[in-house]
């Protein structure tokens, strides 16, 4: 639902932009052309991940939400980059902008992606896919109310300077959620040990169990999102404490 309405929305705003020229809703158009695949990587990501695992994917698919989180939060700032450099262009040249336009585009994107942040809002906690559309959607939606302010800044001032102001503005707060995003998805990929699971601790409680003497080669990493896996050798050398020690442990 979230990926029909931000294509069709991407149309009329591509559209008001062009005609109106304001830098506000070509940027933020773009914006959600790249929301747009971002959103069909993650309905498509979502359904491939339900998928059984097999011999060869011991783990199936669950590891592509990871990825598709990548992708999305390096989308954002490169999107986010775009605009900033354009803006800077715009702030030495101003353009003419038709404000009925403008503002008419500015109010019915904030709309769209009001409810769109609605639909999302339930399920945003779901993992890193999720949340990375959710990211999305809200930077649209941070988007559109820079767009709204710009064009009643014009509006009642005639200050067209607003408009590459405040695109600049959004756009460093949607690096800000970009950066975060990447930032967890990427230490997900290197498999390091989650932080609510120190390895210190972890090797401290199997050497608590009775017959264990020593733990070596432990690893604790994160598949994906609230799936976490743990290997390692445990020494335990009467062979009496093996079924002792191995139901202690699970």
């Amino acid at each position: 639902m979230v990926l029909i309405l931000t294509i069709v929305f991407m149309v009329i705003e591509a559209v008001a932009g062009w005609v109106s020229g304001a830098l506000a809703l070509l940027a933020d158009a773009a914006h959600m052309l790249i929301d747009a695949g971002a959103l069909g990587l993650s309905a498509f990501t979502a359904w491939l991940v339900r998928r059984p695992a097999s011999p060869s994917k011991t783990y199936g698919y669950l590891r592509l939400e990871i990825f598709a989180a990548v992708v999305n939060g390096a989308a954002l700032i490169g999107i986010a980059a775009a605009v900033v450099m354009e803006a800077i262009k715009r702030l030495g040249n101003p353009q003419p902008i038709r404000v009925d336009i403008f503002l008419a585009a500015a109010a019915a994107g904030l709309l769209i992606n009001l409810v769109s942040l609605k639909v999302l809002h339930g399920v945003r906690h779901g993992g890193l896919n999720v949340r990375s559309a959710y990211l999305h959607v809200m930077s649209d939606a941070l988007g559109s109310v820079g767009a709204l302010i710009a064009a009643l800044i014009v509006q009642f001032t005639g200050w067209t300077i607003a408009d590459p102001i405040v695109s600049i503005i959004l756009s460093v707060l949607i690096l800000g959620g970009a950066w975060q995003l990447l930032k967890e998805s990427t230490v997900v990929l290197l498999e390091a040990a989650p932080p609510h699971l120190p390895l210190d601790d972890v090797r401290s409680r199997l050497l608590g169990v009775g017959g264990v003497e020593d733990v070596h080669d432990l690893h604790v990493w994160t598949v994906t999102s609230g799936v976490v896996a743990m290997s390692g050798h445990a020494v335990v050398p009467e062979l009496a404490d093996h079924p002792t020690a191995l139901k202690r442990m699970l």
